[in-house]
């Protein structure tokens, strides 16, 4: 029994236990508000497989910082066929359709489901990152051969994920990562200022020809104008707006939103997932926001610091996808709540209601806590 606590012990002394206290209590936070937004239901099943997947997610965390992920990404033929394998398991019997989007995989009977594109962007990461040190030192990374290595890694990646998913949302945060890990890179600002006015022209041209969906263009169009379709695609985000604004500073209490405890139809939509920020807005105020704001700062934060501190390229651009991957859902999410941004299915890190998000969350702040590990003096590791 002691070799085993000893075992454990060391174990938790190889990872970066500020990164975990900040992950941990960020999770633990969004369980409470998970409890509140489903209270309504009588139920706390949503608690229970949350709290579930926060103890894998801690031991997922310990173990991803035990990795030496330099050697893990010299299997990168095996880490890019698995991602793919993954992301062609959504056309098999056992992909799952929600909202539109096919993003999901599971058994029938079984509770659990599985967001492939999760999973995914930590080997994309990975990948990206060794895709960058190589060419760093074989080749300049300005050149158009080199670019177009980049952006077929990219494009092999989010293409597929796009055609078989339908799932925007994820696939923009695939665009994101790579932008700003070739940014930090030293891709030469041309490129982004090119990528940027073709995506653009790319998206004007599929608007005209209504190569998007209505409800894709309706979602864009509510945006300047809110009164739009208010019972329609502009529902959930006036709901939002209504629970923000309802919460004024203090909030009206934990347990106590008028939208959030309500039952009736006309209630936030979504409020233990994509919606959980408008019931913290709602019952939390704004000072909650703020918390929470912080809380995922701090954790960013905290990536880039060690991004800083790295001793090899590969880790900094690691620290770079982890921190980019968070930044844009926490804005996309919030965003979304606001009514400023298109509801895009992102939901918010660490707060929001869903395992397998939790365990992967874990999982690359794990990686994340590894190369801190390895940043200290041998005599502190």
């Amino acid at each position: 029994m002691r070799k085993i606590i000893g075992f454990i012990g060391a174990c938790f002394r190889q990872a970066d236990m500020v990164l975990l206290a900040l992950c941990t209590g960020t999770t633990l936070f969004g369980c409470l508000m998970i409890a509140s937004a489903t209270h309504y239901t009588g139920s706390y099943k949503n608690v229970i497989v949350q709290g579930a997947a926060l103890c894998l997610g801690i031991v997922a965390y310990v173990f991803m910082s035990m990795l030496d992920l330099n050697e893990l990404g010299k299997h990168w033929k095996w880490l890019l066929s698995g991602s793919l394998v993954l992301f062609l398991l959504l056309k098999t019997p056992l992909g799952i359709e929600n909202g539109g989007n096919r993003a999901w995989l599971g058994v029938s009977g079984f509770p659990v489901n599985v967001q492939p594109a999760e999973i995914v962007k930590l080997t994309f990461i990975i990948l990206l990152a060794r895709q960058l040190a190589h060419l760093q030192e074989t080749r300049d990374l300005k050149s158009i051969p080199s670019v177009a290595m980049l952006v077929g890694h990219l494009g092999l990646i989010a293409g597929v994920y796009a055609v078989v998913s339908g799932d925007m949302g994820s696939t923009l945060v695939f665009v994101f990562i790579f932008a700003c890990m070739c940014f930090v890179a030293g891709v030469a600002k041309r490129w982004f200022v090119l990528g940027i006015l073709g995506g653009s022209f790319a998206f004007y041209v599929l608007w005209e020809t209504d190569r998007i969906d209505v409800y894709m263009k309706e979602r864009f169009l509510t945006l300047f104008d809110h009164e739009l379709d208010t019972m329609g695609v502009g529902w959930q985000q006036t709901r939002s707006l209504l629970a923000l604004g309802g919460g004024k500073l203090t909030g009206q209490g934990l347990f106590n939103g008028t939208q959030t405890q309500a039952k009736d139809a006309w209630s936030l939509p979504a409020r233990h997932t994509d919606f959980i920020f408008s019931v913290i807005g709602e019952e939390l105020g704004m000072l909650g926001c703020l918390f929470t704001i912080a809380l995922l700062a701090a954790i960013i934060f905290r990536c880039v610091l060690i991004a800083r501190n790295a001793q090899v390229k590969t880790d900094m651009y690691i620290c770079v996808g982890v921190a980019a991957m968070l930044i844009f859902q926490t804005v996309s999410n919030i965003g979304m709540c606001l009514f400023v941004m298109p509801v895009i299915g992102l939901t918010l890190p660490f707060i929001s209601y869903g395992g397998s998000s939790i365990v992967t969350l874990f999982a690359a702040m794990g990686m994340v806590s590894g190369i801190q590990k390895r940043t200290r003096p041998e005599w502190l590791r």
